[in-house]
C-alpha cells in the first residue's frame, strides 16, 4: 500500500463518517421536532432509509433553518439549566452567615427591622 492509497482510503473514510454523522443528525432532528406529527416523522424516516442522500439534501434545504433554531434553543435551555444549578449550589451560605449579612444591612440602614426579621426567618427556615 502506497502513501497515495492511504490518502485515498482516508478520504473515503472521512466521506463515509461525515455522511453517517449527517444522517444521524437529521434523524435525531426529525424525532425531536415537536411540530411534526407521527405520520410526517414516519415519512421522513422512510425517505431517509430508501433515498438517504436525496432525503438529507431536501431536509436540509426545507427545514435547515428550523433545525438550527431548535438546536440553538436546546443549547440555550441546557446552558440556563446548568447556570441555575450552579447558582443554587454556590449560593448556599450557612444560616449564620445569612443572618450576619442581614444584621450588617440592618446596622447600615439598608433594611428595616421588619425586613431584617423576614431575612432572619428565611435563613432559619433553610437550615
Amino acid at each position: 500500500m502506497s502513501i497515495w492509497d492511504f490518502f485515498v482510503w482516508f478520504f473515503w473514510f472521512y466521506i463515509a463518517v461525515s455522511c453517517l454523522w449527517i444522517f444521524i443528525t437529521v434523524i435525531i432532528d426529525v424525532f425531536r421536532d415537536p411540530t411534526l406529527n407521527g405520520w410526517a416523522k414516519a415519512l421522513w424516516t422512510l425517505f431517509l432509509v430508501f433515498l438517504p442522500f436525496l432525503a438529507v439534501f431536501i431536509y436540509l434545504i426545507a427545514r435547515g433553518r428550523s433545525m438550527a433554531e431548535r438546536s440553538a434553543a436546546a443549547s440555550r435551555a441546557v446552558t440556563a439549566q446548568t447556570d441555575d444549578y450552579i447558582r443554587s449550589v454556590a449560593a448556599t451560605d450557612s444560616p449564620s452567615a445569612q443572618i450576619e449579612s442581614a444584621k450588617r444591612l440592618l446596622d447600615s440602614g439598608a433594611v428595616t427591622p421588619t425586613e431584617y426579621d423576614a431575612l432572619k426567618a428565611k435563613a432559619l427556615a433553610t437550615a
